[in-house]
């Protein structure tokens, strides 16, 4: 990093005090984002308080936990589409308003199935995160989007911890058996509110900038007959995913094996309709009727998919089951366990825009993810190795260093998102953002079957298989650009132009 470039980091941190034109934009969105994961994550503090009053068992409570996840893989996919295809400011500001119908059904449900279907309902408000990532990337040119991404997912991120102590103490004012309804449907009410002044206050793009959509819709456009197969590909995990949750609503006998055969047919059907979608949409790739001018490299977003699973995927496990190990590993308390685990999470604030700075700042953003990579699959290495013999404080500082690799890993990520195609970024980020959400599902099914020193040790050997697949990303052209990215208007043909050309 030389002493320019040192100088610039200097001025961007200063404009992040400001509260206009670009950074006004950045604040208001991770902010937005802010709310969506307050709302999304506003169940996790009162598990047990509705369990008694619902006189629920492990197993309901764990169904529920699941049905907040279920629907958002599938929904990142799709309001990626949407956000290309409407731009971010009507996408984000329909997801907060969206969010205080199903919050408020939750925070007025009487039975077990009335807070099951409330809370799949609200499992698509997690994937509002991929509409910041686009509307950061239209105010910010390639040189600083970076640095704006990481503050975006960082920040906004934090709505997970601010909904897990702010919301007890919400419910404790009010006091009595519905203190928690009046917290979880406050979240809603001002999700709501905020979704309005949100469309009222941002605009997709600075003035004079055109705001770039896909040709295509119903799939990621792709630009290769092999990036097609790719996609295909890719695809099958992300639904798949769904019968794994299926199965693990099935395993703890929440539903009956009829129940799971069904799924899994709807699932079958589900996946079937994808990939039929995935090569109707993409037949001008399938003909090769991309100019080679026009053409992105598809493997840029399977390496980042992996990438984000590593990351983000080994973040959301591992905070799910880092309190539990905390008491069972050193005899703590849930209180202190609680206060211990939360370290990992809280790394957030400063890690993951860490790691976009340093993106913006090393003049290689591959290699930068490489090496984060690295740290990653070291740190987890080092958690392995945790155990009653080490001082509490020096597993918590353990867990802290592996954090900040897997947080900075998460803006490595984001900070090339943007930049593989601008006018299907909104898709891009949709698919890398699923991914994580997959891993968090994948290692925390494998948690169920091995000790807690083999969990870590899986996440980092799913790290090394990320830094291998490193070698394969391309560095963004105009990785570091001073302008817009746009899309060169002259490489692009129009629609009937790629069908005119596919149809040979």
């Amino acid at each position: 990093m030389d002493l320019t470039r040192g100088s610039e980091a200097r001025k961007r941190l200063k404009g992040l005090w400001s509260f206009q034109g670009k950074y006004r934009i950045l604040h208001l969105t991770w902010l937005a984002f802010f709310l969506s994961f307050v709302v999304w994550f506003n169940f996790a503090p009162f598990v047990n308080t509705i369990g008694a009053q619902f006189g629920l068992t492990k197993a309901q409570k764990v169904t529920i936990g699941l049905c907040n996840v279920a629907l958002t893989v599938p929904a990142r996919i799709f309001i990626g589409m949407a956000l290309d295809r409407y731009g971010p400011r009507r996408v984000y500001s329909v997801i907060l308003i969206y969010s205080a119908f199903p919050c408020l059904a939750f925070a007025l449900a009487q039975t077990f199935s009335h807070l099951v279907v409330s809370r799949l309902a609200l499992s698509v408000v997690g994937a509002g995160f991929v509409v910041g990532i686009r509307m950061v990337s239209e105010w910010f040119p390639p040189r600083e989007v970076g640095m704006a991404e990481g503050v975006y997912g960082g920040w906004g991120n934090f709505g997970s911890a601010a909904a897990a102590f702010s919301l007890p103490l919400v419910a404790g004012i009010v006091g009595g058996d519905d203190g928690w309804r009046w917290a979880i449907a406050a979240t809603g009410v001002v999700a709501l509110l905020y979704g309005l002044f949100y469309f009222r206050a941002v605009e997709d793009t600075p003035e004079g900038v055109s705001y770039a959509r896909p040709r295509r819709q119903g799939a990621l456009e792709v630009t290769t007959r092999s990036a097609a197969h790719g996609l295909a590909l890719l695809t099958i995990p992300l639904v798949a995913i769904l019968g794994v949750i299926l199965w693990r609503v099935w395993l703890v006998e929440v539903i009956s094996t009829t129940v799971l055969w069904i799924g899994l047919v709807g699932v079958a059907a589900f996946l079937g309709f994808q990939l039929a979608t995935v090569y109707r949409v993409n037949r001008p790739a399938m003909q090769g009727a991309y100019p080679e001018a026009d053409q992105y490299p598809f493997r840029s977003v399977v390496v980042l998919s992996v990438a984000y699973f590593c990351t983000f995927g080994s973040e959301l496990a591992v905070v799910t089951m880092l309190p539990a190990f905390f008491a069972d590993t050193w005899g703590l308390g849930p209180a202190v366990a609680g206060v211990a685990a939360s370290a990992f999470a809280f790394m957030n604030l400063a890690a993951r825009p860490a790691g976009g700075i340093l993106s913006d700042l090393l003049g290689s953003r591959k290699r930068t993810l490489w090496t984060l990579l690295v740290g990653l699959a070291l740190g987890y290495a080092g958690m392995a190795l945790l155990g009653s013999a080490w001082p509490v404080p020096l597993a918590i500082a353990m867990c802290m260093a592996c954090s900040f690799f897997v947080q900075s890993g998460e803006g490595a990520v984001f900070a090339i998102v943007p930049l593989v195609k601008k006018r299907v970024s909104g898709q891009v980020a949709g698919i890398a953002g699923a991914y994580g959400n997959v891993g968090a599902i994948t290692f925390l099914t494998v948690f169920l079957f091995v000790s807690p020193s083999v969990f870590f040790m899986v996440i980092a050997a799913a790290a090394v298989v990320g830094v291998l697949v490193t070698h394969w990303l391309v560095e963004p052209a105009n990785s570091f650009g001073s302008e817009l990215a746009v899309d060169e208007p002259e490489a692009v043909l129009a629609e009937d132009e790629l069908e005119a050309v596919a149809a040979g």
